[in-house]
């Protein structure tokens, strides 16, 4: 009799391949679920790899709208950023696999959740916290945290042992000394020889960009429209691109593959207390970002921006990275992003050259806040120099004061 029914987040590779036949020998029933958030796969190599393991179904959904419209975007209207680097490429992802993987366990009358998530790492806590508010009375099989399961499998060589000793295929090839995760925004690379911060990321480790030296030697130049914080339109000399936000950021993507854009390696904080060092591919969101910041600098208004930057960019970009995507703290956020964009409509010219991303020149007619005959050092018509003296004045009152208290203390500012 089983011990009940499990929805198995399944990649096909040799963790969740284990996991999914240890968790049948324990006598559950498992639903595997794949999620499509635009990483290339053999969509039916893997489902036939799960069937043949044991598994009762494989469940495979194509989320890539979802996970641009909803969240991608999202990003790029509050320029979400980590510790100044990471453009949150797979923590962007992890929401909408966990909620479309609570809908199949619910679909499939499963009572469990499990997923292949080191027990070091920020996924477990990213799943489980959206499995927690997607549906609550779900339970979770965490094996990298069982005592039985990580006591059995040590490591990759009791992996390969019980692979072969339960007829689970592995990859004929080498595996890279590193480990990658890739989604339609970003290919990430840690683990293995990238655990030594001071190693060199080969050059074979990049797959989703080329080399910023072998890239083409003209700069490539481009335009993208955005609508209220949004990319719709991408012109460039071949065409343009509009109407669909999947082709659009496809399009972005491919743009900064063709000329290196996009790379970073980094030390960061995790979640859980760790300091890791990560490889992260990200060519289509980091023009993209470039892009929508300098549009803002044309048409947002300036304290609107400042408290977005300082607050809502960061919490935001938090709120993805430490799993709190499902969180009131996140929906409060979110309505203040959809309000800061209002006016942030227009046309930014790029030009992309040997892995490097620059602007060109930018429009608008969504906000009046620019204006050349203001700002011209050619007119007076419109704003008078004069009229700073009493602004310089009444800004100097508390400075002219600690100036003089510096003075009086001995500690003078000139000194």
């Amino acid at each position: 009799m089983s011990k009940g029914r499990v929805c198995l987040a399944y990649s096909g590779g040799l963790d969740t391949s284990t996991i999914l036949k240890w968790l049948i020998l324990e006598g559950y029933t498992v639903v595997c679920f794949l999620a499509n958030v635009g990483q290339e796969e053999d969509w039916a190599a893997v489902e036939k790899k799960a069937l043949a393991l044991g598994a009762e179904r494989m469940v495979i959904e194509d989320l890539q709208r979802e996970f641009v419209d909803e969240i991608v975007f999202r990003a790029i209207q509050c320029n979400a950023i980590y510790e100044d680097r990471y453009l949150l490429g797979t923590s962007l992802a992890r929401p909408i696999i966990a909620r479309a993987q609570v809908r199949v366990a619910q679909q499939y009358d499963c009572q469990y959740l499990s997923h292949g998530c080191t027990g070091k790492g920020n996924d477990q806590v990213r799943f489980e916290l959206a499995f927690k508010a997607c549906n609550p009375s779900m339970k979770v099989i965490a094996p990298w945290r069982l005592p039985e399961f990580i006591q059995k499998f040590q490591g990759r060589a009791d992996l390969l042992k019980f692979a072969a000793e339960n007829n689970i295929p592995v990859s004929s090839t080498p595996k890279a000394p590193w480990s990658m995760d890739d989604n339609l925004v970003h290919c990430s690379y840690e683990a293995g020889v990238l655990e030594d911060p001071d190693h060199t990321p080969p050059k074979e480790l990049w797959t989703r960009t080329v080399d910023p030296t072998d890239a083409p030697d003209q700069p490539y130049n481009f335009t993208i429209h955005f609508e209220q914080g949004i990319p719709v339109k991408i012109v460039t000399p071949e065409g343009e691109v509009s109407g669909d936000s999947v082709a659009v950021f496809k399009l972005l993507n491919k743009i900064g593959h063709d000329n290196g854009v996009g790379r970073v390696d980094i030390v960061e904080n995790r979640f859980i207390g760790l300091k890791s060092r990560g490889c992260y591919d990200t060519p289509g969101l980091t023009i993209a970002r470039l892009a929508h910041l300098d549009l803002e600098g044309l048409v947002m208004d300036s304290k609107v921006r400042k408290l977005r930057d300082q607050f809502v960019t960061i919490e935001w970009s938090h709120c993805l990275y430490n799993g709190m995507y499902f969180s009131p703290e996140r929906e409060f956020l979110e309505n203040s992003i959809v309000f800061s964009q209002k006016n942030v409509t227009g046309e930014v010219r790029m030009s992309v050259y040997k892995g490097a991303a620059y602007v060109l020149g930018r429009k608008s007619d969504a906000s009046n806040l620019y204006s050349q005959e203001d700002a011209s050092m050619d007119s007076l018509d419109t704003f008078s120099p004069m009229d700073t003296t009493g602004f310089i004045a009444i800004q100097g009152i508390r400075l002219e004061k600690y100036g003089l208290q510096k003075i009086k203390d001995g500690e003078p500012l000139s000194k």
